[in-house]
């Protein structure tokens, strides 16, 4: 990959307290898989680089529950009544806020919230990083085989050069992070690296 920090957005999917924080209502869930591949210190060596660099970070995030939600929806899907069951990520609550390692600052964009697991559909992500002059996207967060691999298809759809990291992302299991990485994501991807290879190509970027 080439990496232009005046051409690309790094997106930062759900970083919420749900799913980073060892108390968060789904980390037990992807503890295993989180851990084996550091995703969590691998996000934020990411989020650091790229802010290092000049380049804008757009955060993503997740409808946050609430208790009545979908109860008039035709059509809600599986992820969605579990969610509302669950009041993962709620509202006004703890789970529902981002990490402490992953606060907002100063000239990052905040899209809003997306409903299923795309980013882009029904938000206004496509809006903001056209407005910004981008054409690629790196795309990080939680989790690889839903909302990463919605967002990221979602891009490469609408004429996006998109960029999987794989271990700056994590799943419920291996096979999900495999299927994600291995099976779907060349299909649309245009690069697939490790955090180690980014990191070497962003800190070229600016020399």
């Amino acid at each position: 990959m080439r990496c232009d920090p005046i051409l690309t957005g790094l997106l930062l999917v759900d970083p919420y307290n749900d799913f980073l924080a060892e108390e968060g209502k789904l980390y037990p869930r992807t503890k295993e898989v989180s851990e084996s591949v550091s995703f969590r210190e691998h996000m934020k060596a990411v989020v650091d680089e790229a802010r290092k660099i000049g380049m804008r970070v757009f955060y993503v995030p997740h409808h946050r529950s609430e208790p009545d939600d979908f109860e008039t929806w035709l059509y809600p899907n599986p992820n969605q009544v579990k969610a509302r069951l669950s009041q993962v990520f709620a509202k006004d609550s703890w789970g529902g806020q981002f990490h402490p390692d992953f606060m907002p600052r100063k000239g990052d964009v905040i899209v809003k919230e997306h409903w299923a697991s795309s980013g882009f559909a029904n938000t206004d992500l496509d809006h903001q990083l056209k407005m910004h002059g981008l054409q690629r996207i790196i795309v990080i967060g939680a989790l690889a085989n839903t909302c990463i691999e919605a967002t990221a298809r979602y891009g490469s759809e609408l004429g996006y050069h998109v960029t999987l990291v794989t271990d700056a992302t994590t799943a419920m299991s291996h096979e999900a992070m495999h299927a994600a990485h291995r099976i779907n994501g060349p299909t649309y991807a245009h690069a697939i690296v490790t955090t180690k290879e980014l990191l070497g190509e962003l800190s070229q970027a600016t020399k």
